[in-house]
């Protein structure tokens, strides 16, 4: 039978209120509230038109019903510029890359989570520095924050949300970690982003929402300290000279001069004079860009998965309508990743998917 759930799912991710997809449509406001509330059973004409607003393929609304993300446990930063249909869009991604997440983990078997509960440190610094020390990292700077994350199992998703609201967010599904970045940042924020939902996986799995100011506060110095350890950051730069030597130095640690100098100013390495004209002169000189910006960071997990498929012949396409999702969205949650198309013959047995180093 058609889902109204898969129905409201679609809207959602298509940022639809209910009266502006009643219009894409060409239906009453009225009819579509019947339908959703299990007062009317829509005729084929009004599901076909509902269809069509959405571009969601047809099958995708007779599948069973999909696994939500937890709004009260995902972690969202940009909280008072969010306006309620870009959060529910966000969480709509969620929920198409979990049933990804699994149509993948049916063929091949993804790396196992290895995070710590920290939920007990009260300290963010520590902390960050128990998560290095676990990981046996040491203090050197991270190459690459996406294949790190992926590496110790947490699954990372792309978000083309297209909107400077939505950071990123971050939820736990059936034990395994989830990580949701939004690629309309530059790659530096985007790092940022990745640490700063690492902090929430680690110190508020058991705490209910993670919206609250102090939680943000505490991801905040966590990613800071594990993108910029302090005795690294202290043998790099004893003294700053000036804005320059901050672009400089930041391409060590892979992160924005906003951040380092805001690390520099909690290190008491920049006094509270020396931090404000910096920032005046970061935001007047470069605005929303980054000097001498990085290449954006891919998948690494999602690129092997893809490789192996294109070799045994599976097309993008195809995978997307195996999922039962449009193309675009399958191309949107794997980082742009899906640019291959070439036919597919049937996938058989479970491959194993070795550990990206």
């Amino acid at each position: 039978m058609f889902n109204v759930s898969r129905l409201e799912l679609a809207r959602k991710r298509r940022r639809y209120t209910a009266k502006s997809l009643a219009d894409q449509a060409g239906i009453s406001p009225v009819t579509l509230s019947r339908v959703v509330n299990g007062q009317q059973i829509a005729d084929e004409r009004t599901l076909d038109a509902l269809v069509r607003a959405l571009r969601f393929p047809r099958e995708f609304f007779y599948l069973d019903d999909f696994d939500p993300v937890d709004a009260d446990a995902a972690s969202f930063r940009s909280l008072t510029a969010i306006t309620a249909r870009e959060r529910e869009a966000a969480l709509a991604a969620g929920s198409l890359a979990f049933e990804m997440a699994d149509w993948v983990g049916e063929r091949y078997n993804l790396p196992s989570a290895e995070l710590l509960d920290l939920s007990y440190e009260r300290d963010p610094a520590a902390a960050a520095r128990a998560m290095r020390q676990f990981w046996s990292i040491g203090e050197r700077p991270i190459g690459n924050m996406v294949k790190l994350l992926e590496t110790k199992g947490v699954r990372v998703f792309s978000l083309a949300e297209n909107t400077k609201n939505v950071d990123a967010f971050s939820c736990w599904r059936n034990g395994e970690p989830y990580v949701f970045l939004n690629t309309f940042k530059t790659t530096e924020r985007s790092r940022f982003d990745a640490a700063h939902e690492l902090a929430h996986l680690v110190l508020h799995k058991h705490g209910g929402p993670q919206q609250g100011r102090q939680a943000e506060l505490e991801a905040q110095l966590f990613a800071s300290s594990f993108l910029m350890p302090e005795d690294d950051v202290r043998a790099s730069i004893p003294i700053v000279g000036g804005l320059q030597h901050i672009i400089r130095a930041k391409a060590r640690w892979g992160v924005s001069a906003s951040a380092l100098a805001y690390r520099l100013h909690k290190l008491n390495i920049l006094t509270d004079w020396q931090y404000r004209t910096f920032v005046i002169q970061i935001n007047r000189d470069f605005g929303k860009t980054e000097p001498e910006g990085l290449p954006p960071e891919r998948s690494a997990v999602w690129q092997t998965v893809l490789t192996d498929l294109w070799k045994q012949g599976v097309s993008r396409n195809q995978i997307a309508n195996a999922l039962r999702l449009p193309h675009d969205e399958v191309e949107n949650l794997l980082f742009g990743l899906t640019g291959e198309t070439k036919p597919i013959p049937r996938i058989a047995g479970k491959n194993r998917l070795r550990a990206v180093e």
